[in-house]
């Protein structure tokens, strides 16, 4: 029988503090924090950490900017430090990121239980980094939170004991339902940036396949701003490194570009799009949440719950625009139909059936 009955959460980006923070305000004063600093650009961060709740304790180790490898052998060293001071009932971390894998690494060094969120997706493309990272902490997790019946499959599939997989649904469906701003806020926000609801498109591109690719990247841009309406793009600093890289500064004119947006914003922006346009996971599932259509810019999905209902996946090229246009045929009326269908991703709140899973797997009450 563990001495404690705290949790740490891992993570080290801004989608794990969002879908995280449901779990920070469950568990409250018994949560501690250990964020890497994946995500080192300060912007982008702190929009995000002021809507977290504040955890019982917080180390920030700001490890972003450095060579994956290296990043995570410091991460992992790191987490392991803090996690021999403070034993904690369990570790829990979020996703696919070298933040989840490093903390996953480090729980299994400390012996720790260890708890997987967002368990069980598989893109079965090896070229992604993020695929490894997913597998692997699988693998070693003691509780793998599948958010989907199909990722629970994904991990029975490959040996996994079902004693260890809990279908708990996305707690992306409480952060969103948290955030989201009402009907007035939404207007304000369009407002601001000179829009009409249904009448322009959001565009975020971030992943490598897509911005460090010169050629993917020029493409992309050129078939963003051929659309019949205007395009938002909130430029990730990933992406605004590589456009100037590249030299591809004036493909950017003919688009509308601003400043990465607090969650809020982004979500008042993303319901009121006429269609989405991203390489992002966790949008993936926020659209279906949102009720709005989404174009995936990839070579390949973990996410294909979404895929033929409110997503198309296409590769970067010369097929994104198109694909774009086709959701463009009749905004008002897919808008309608896909109001119809729920979100695979669940309902209610994934967060308190997670924190029941792991009060189970440690065998004692971890306060709420």
């Amino acid at each position: 029988m563990l001495e404690t009955t705290t949790v740490t959460i891992v993570c080290g980006t801004r989608p794990e503090l969002i879908k995280l923070a449901p779990l920070v305000d469950h568990f409250g004063s018994a949560c501690t924090m250990i964020y890497t600093g994946q995500h080192y650009d300060r912007s982008m961060y702190s929009l995000i950490r002021r809507d977290v709740p504040e955890p019982g304790g917080f180390h920030e180790l700001r490890l972003g900017g450095l060579r994956r490898g290296d990043q995570l052998g410091r991460a992992v060293a790191a987490v392991d430090e803090v996690l021999a001071q403070e034993r904690p009932a369990a570790v829990i971390v979020q996703g696919d990121t070298t933040s989840a894998l490093a903390g996953a690494l480090a729980a299994n060094a400390c012996d720790v239980p260890l708890v997987h969120v967002e368990a069980g997706l598989r893109s079965y493309d090896r070229a992604m980094p993020e695929e490894h990272n997913r597998v692997v902490i699988d693998h070693l997790a003691d509780l793998c939170c599948a958010p989907t019946a199909l990722n629970r499959h994904n991990l029975l599939a490959e040996g996994v004991a079902d004693s260890r997989v809990v279908v708990t649904g996305n707690t992306v469906v409480e952060a969103l339902a948290q955030a989201q701003p009402g009907p007035g806020e939404e207007e304000a926000v369009l407002a601001g940036l000179g829009l009409r609801r249904d009448r322009y498109v959001l565009a975020t591109i971030h992943r490598p396949e897509n911005v460090d690719d010169e050629g993917n990247l020029r493409t992309i841009l050129r078939e963003l701003a051929a659309l019949p309406l205007p395009v938002v793009l909130p430029l990730h600093p990933r992406t605004a490194a590589r456009v100037r890289a590249f030299g591809l500064d004036g493909l950017l004119h003919g688009l509308r570009v601003v400043e990465p947006q607090p969650y809020r914003a982004f979500l008042a922006l993303a319901h009121g799009s006429a269609v989405v346009v991203s390489d992002s996971g966790g949008i993936q599932e926020e659209v279906s949440v949102l009720k709005r259509p989404v174009v995936v810019v990839r070579r390949s999905t973990e996410r294909p719950e979404i895929e033929g209902t409110f997503g198309t996946l296409v590769p970067p090229g010369p097929l994104v625009g198109g694909a774009v246009r086709v959701w463009l045929d009749d905004v008002a009326g897919h808008r309608e139909a896909l109001r119809e269908i729920a979100s695979p991703y669940g309902s209610g709140s994934p967060s308190e059936q997670i924190a029941h899973a792991v009060r189970q797997l440690v065998g004692q009450p971890v306060p709420v």
